[in-house]
């Protein structure tokens, strides 16, 4: 498949009540450990590329280096690569634009997109990061490729999972400004209460996709309130760190 193809492909992974596993890697060897494991597709996690990388999450890696690990693993496997593009490397979206043409042209097929303001706090206004998507919507048009964008809300991640059922209403509506803009996928990492998560799903029009973690573990429980896409953030990270720190720990 050309890279067209694989976007298209990996967009129609994407099913209500049958979700996409997606177990995030960070390096070359990751994405060829999944594929020959029968994954459907890679994604990376910001996280654990910068962290493999001695930086912290947050853009603290700069973009080039990024962009030459992404190349990376594009050629080392034939599977959709979607990258976390965190907040796409610029609050400006003409800037968000040309920084998509360039995770496109290093072999991404999809970008996860977040809305909180990256090095700084809160998130961007509705409006603002409709802005944004609107760009790198544009920016992926102009290289010909239907770029999966997968909008993501910070809205419940870090947050008081006490104050999550009355952000509902906000995750919803910034949801449907998303999809239209132009968004193909909508994240709500930090949301772990099923019925919640299913309330989302019911009334948002993009497939929903939740980052397993803590006491959001199971497959068979997120598929059955209609989730289309399970993602595992740095959680493959610190398993493989920890694995490895134990191994050597069992020489001494």
């Amino acid at each position: 498949m050309n890279q067209s193809e694989k976007a298209r492909h990996f967009k129609s992974l994407h099913v209500k009540g049958a979700p996409v596993v997606l177990y995030n890697i960070w390096d070359a060897g990751g994405a060829n450990a999944l594929s020959k494991a029968g994954a459907a597709a890679v994604a990376t996690g910001s996280w654990s590329v910068a962290a493999a990388q001695g930086y912290d999450d947050g853009e603290a890696i700069p973009l080039a280096f990024m962009m030459q690990i992404v190349e990376r693993i594009a050629q080392a496997t034939d599977l959709p690569l979607t990258v976390d593009f965190e907040g796409g490397y610029s609050s400006d979206p003409k800037q968000v634009a040309e920084n998509t043409r360039k995770v496109i042209k290093a072999g991404a097929i999809g970008v996860n997109f977040e809305d909180r303001v990256v090095q700084a706090d809160g998130l961007y206004s509705i409006l603002t990061q409709v802005a944004r998507i609107k760009a790198m919507r544009q920016a992926a048009a102009s290289e010909g490729v239907p770029l999966f964008i997968n909008a993501r809300t910070d809205l419940f991640l870090g947050t008081d999972q006490a104050r999550h059922p009355e952000q509902i209403a906000e995750a919803i509506d910034r949801a449907a400004a998303y999809a239209e803009a132009g968004a193909d996928g909508y994240f709500v990492p930090g949301l772990t209460d099923l019925a919640l998560i299913e309330q989302v799903v019911d009334q948002v029009s993009l497939p929903v996709n939740v980052m397993m973690r803590g006491d959001l573990a199971s497959l068979k429980a997120i598929a059955n309130v209609g989730v289309a896409r399970a993602s595992y953030g740095p959680g493959p990270y610190f398993s493989a760190m920890s694995d490895l720190t134990e191994r050597f720990n069992a020489l001494k």
